[in-house]
């Protein structure tokens, strides 16, 4: 059975028999009819995949992996900000007029600092460090701007990757402020499994653990029964996955260079309503 969707249900769980509720308080956001959305919460969930002994797909339902794949690459690689860059249409809810989310996400990723070994971004930065000083500690990237924050129509969930290399196997933290857990949970893993395999094979490295940090791990009120139901159905082996090997620039990767490879799943869950 895949260890994703163990770790998966063993969060709801305890997230539904455990959790704090927001009821009673006073919340920013709210469902499309104007009602405000409540959560219940853990706060501080950690959870690890060993991206050697599975891709962390969830079999419980699809998770759609080059769906996913194009908004990081949106992100890490185009650098931006504007949705009519994006495929997916997640970000139509925060874009402007001009398709922009404002100073956020690709925007941040593409502002240069001066880094000792010349002015670079942050991406280029990661990529700089893991060729030529791969057991640095100072490996990471943070879009949680504060000057900026002004500027963006969404402040950064997922904001900061901190990389590590131990022996030849590249592992990663991903820091996330806040995570609607039925609707982005296994979006998020995936997309940043993939990108520690991309990170690495361009690096000349092996792919080694994603460590998932969640400071508020929340299920909306809406959510409930539905993570109830979806939590209880069978679970199948994780997928396989595969990486174009002969990509060895992280700039050149497309989604058309992934391949996921018996890929059993439960049916999709349509309609899940968003809260914003």
């Amino acid at each position: 059975m895949s260890k994703a969707d163990v770790l998966f249900v063993n969060m709801c769980r305890d997230i539904i028999d455990n959790g704090y509720s927001s009821e009673g308080q006073i919340v920013r956001a709210k469902w499309e009819d104007g009602t405000p959305a409540h959560t219940i919460k853990r706060f501080g969930v950690i959870n690890r995949y060993d991206l050697q002994e599975e891709f962390p797909a969830l079999t419980l339902r699809p998770t759609f992996v080059k769906s996913a794949v194009d908004e990081l690459l949106w992100i890490w690689q185009r650098k931006s900000n504007n949705i009519h860059d994006l495929k997916p249409h997640i970000w139509d809810e925060w874009a402007d007029e001009d398709g922009s989310i404002g100073k956020a996400y690709g925007y941040q990723m593409g502002v240069k600092y001066k880094f000792a070994q010349g002015e670079m971004d942050q991406v280029d930065n990661v990529l700089w460090c893991l060729k030529n000083t791969p057991y640095s500690r100072r490996i990471m990237t943070n879009i949680f701007n504060f000057q900026d924050l002004h500027e963006m129509n969404l402040e950064p969930c997922a904001y900061s990757v901190t990389f590590n290399v131990t022996g030849n196997k590249l592992n990663a933290i991903l820091n996330q402020r806040s995570q609607d857990v039925l609707a982005a949970n296994n979006w998020n893993v995936v997309q940043y499994s993939v990108l520690v395999h991309m990170m690495a094979q361009v690096s000349g490295l092996e792919p080694g653990e994603l460590v998932h940090v969640i400071a508020d791990a929340h299920i909306y009120d809406r959510h409930i029964e539905i993570v109830k139901e979806l939590i209880e159905r069978p679970q199948f082996p994780a997928p396989k996955f595969r990486l174009n090997p002969d990509v060895k620039d992280f700039y050149k990767f497309t989604t058309d260079d992934i391949e996921i490879i018996d890929y059993q799943k439960n049916p999709q869950i349509t309609g899940i309503p968003i809260a914003i």
